[in-house]
């Protein structure tokens, strides 16, 4: 598995990816509520592993943002706080099982497979908005019947637009999220073409509209 870490404190996170290892899972580690929550939205993970108390934006907040978004990862949250009401916050923000710390290895690992195993039931593999269809495991987009086939720098960045339907998403965030933070302008203007090419090749009536100085929108057109 994939595993997303989101916390503060450098030694904890580390210790959770050192054992993550031994089971033959990797993991990316986050220190930063903001920059985690960027991450867990540009990437697909298998499971976050997210603090609550976290610099720049708190675990509860990551969790609801992501749920409102659609995003089903499994969240396994952790916190110090051992009150109930801090628990009952943790799981109706949209965590899936909420462990105080400290907790044991054995323990936390038993928790991942629990929310991982639900997370595979009900895992969503396919985003969808107005006519269009994308099968992320297949890499086609598709309306209607008809469908073609998208490269992965043409899934991600359509599926980015699909996660964020009717919301301006700047040329800048497209760069950090699809191409991890460095590539020519003209490269995002490259791939945006290709994606209005082939949306109108499967005769979608969604279409990615440009805003000036501020950057693309996913719209049902008229």
């Amino acid at each position: 598995m994939h595993i997303l870490i989101v916390e503060d404190e450098p030694i904890i996170a580390q210790t959770i990816a050192d054992l993550l290892s031994t089971q033959g899972d990797t993991a990316d580690i986050s220190h930063h509520g903001e920059e985690g929550f960027r991450l867990a939205r540009s990437r697909r993970y298998d499971a976050l592993i997210l603090d609550v108390m976290l610099p720049g934006r708190d675990g509860f907040s990551i969790a609801s943002a992501l749920r409102r978004e659609g995003n089903g990862v499994p969240i396994l949250m952790l916190t110090a706080r051992t009150q109930v009401g801090d628990r009952v916050a943790g799981l109706d923000s949209g965590a899936d099982y909420y462990l105080t710390k400290p907790f044991s290895s054995d323990e936390l690992l038993a928790c991942l497979r629990a929310i991982t195993r639900r997370g595979e039931a009900h895992r969503e593999n396919a985003l969808s908005y107005g006519d269009l269809k994308l099968n992320l495991t297949a890499c086609e987009l598709s309306c209607g019947s008809r469908a073609l086939r998208l490269s992965q720098r043409e899934l991600n960045l359509m599926s980015l637009f699909l996660q964020r339907p009717e919301q301006v998403v700047s040329k800048e965030e497209l760069i950090r999220q699809v191409w991890g933070g460095y590539t020519e302008e003209n490269s995002v203007e490259v791939y945006i073409s290709f994606l209005r090419k082939k949306l109108n090749h499967i005769g979608s009536r969604c279409a990615i509209r440009t805003l000036r100085t501020l950057g693309y929108r996913l719209e049902v057109g008229g």
